[in-house]
């Protein structure tokens, strides 16, 4: 008890100097009145301190997890150079092992339930994604991860049982109707997603029967499936490199379709009459505007 107030005291003495900080920042004649005042006389559209603090945490949310995920995906289907990489877009990969030190795209994935993914590319058409008979005993699952990091949906064990089935998995947009023989259709957002399949192993003995669950996981074009001809192939995208400067030189427009009610309300938000300087032109804000918007995203790393 002693301990974790010598830890609630040092953290309460810190938020407290940092409201201090920020209250002490709005003095007049001080560098970011100052800069209020001046932007005001030159007409300049920009928000005020206080919304660009607000707009640069709402910004910084809504784009960690589009920016991670992008990285994660280069590595894992577009970059063939990358130690982490996995198969091309559409197709599965199945790791007869389990996870180790070496695997770094994705932070602590599991020991004990090997993996097999596909990323898929939904912008052409839909995929259907195949499950086998998995015994009773034995956990699965089937992961559905948008662009934005959001689960849209599970198969498997918990949420669909062990039995085997046909499942479509559509992207933005998407107007068709539910196949003969499909179980269920699930909705990414993004038409970019990743698919995450665990398959349970109870000793290392075990792994040749989790080999033959894997054999079982499909993942084919709704056409394939179909059996009919494929419709035209998506546009080609010149991915840009996972790095920082690669991420600034673009706006990464792959990202740009979710369509969940607090992303669309950001997104409003930061295009909003009022701030175009801080969405389009960051360069028109003032100096302490534009430190401000850099450093605010530190505080989410505490």
């Amino acid at each position: 008890m002693k301990q974790a107030k010598r830890r609630i005291i040092p953290l309460a003495l810190a938020s407290t100097l940092t409201a201090v900080a920020f209250i002490g920042c709005k003095k007049k004649g001080d560098a970011i009145s100052s800069a209020e005042q001046t932007d005001k006389k030159a007409g300049v559209a920009a928000p005020g301190i206080a919304e660009t603090k607000a707009i640069a945490e709402e910004g910084f949310i809504y784009g960690l997890p589009l920016v991670m995920n992008y990285a994660v995906m280069n590595e894992f289907a577009v970059d063939t150079k990358s130690s982490q990489f996995k198969a091309p877009f559409n197709e599965i990969n199945n790791e007869h092992r389990v996870a180790t030190p070496e695997d770094t795209a994705v932070i602590t994935p599991n020991s004990d339930t090997p993996y097999s993914m596909v990323w898929m590319d939904l912008r052409a058409e839909p995929m259907v994604i195949s499950v086998p008979a998995v015994e009773k005993e034995r956990y699965y699952s089937v992961q559905l991860i948008d662009g934005n990091t959001y689960n849209y949906g599970y198969i498997g064990s918990r949420a669909t049982g062990n039995d085997p089935g046909d499942y479509l998995v559509v992207g933005p947009g998407w107007k068709g109707e539910m196949p003969a023989g499909i179980k269920k259709v699930f909705s990414s957002t993004t038409p970019f997603a990743l698919t995450l399949f665990r398959t349970q192993l109870f000793n290392l003995g075990d792994m040749p029967n989790v080999v033959k669950v894997q054999a079982g996981y499909k993942a084919q074009p709704l056409s394939s499936f179909l059996k009919q001809p494929a419709p035209p192939a998506a546009p080609k995208i010149d991915f840009v490199r996972a790095t920082t400067e690669g991420i600034k030189k673009t706006s990464t427009s792959i990202w740009t379709l979710p369509s969940s009610s607090s992303h669309h309300r950001r997104k409003t938000r930061r295009s909003a009459p009022n701030s175009p300087a801080l969405v389009s032109d960051p360069a028109r804000l003032s100096t302490s505007k534009t430190s401000l918007l850099n450093i605010k995203p530190r505080s989410y790393w505490r």
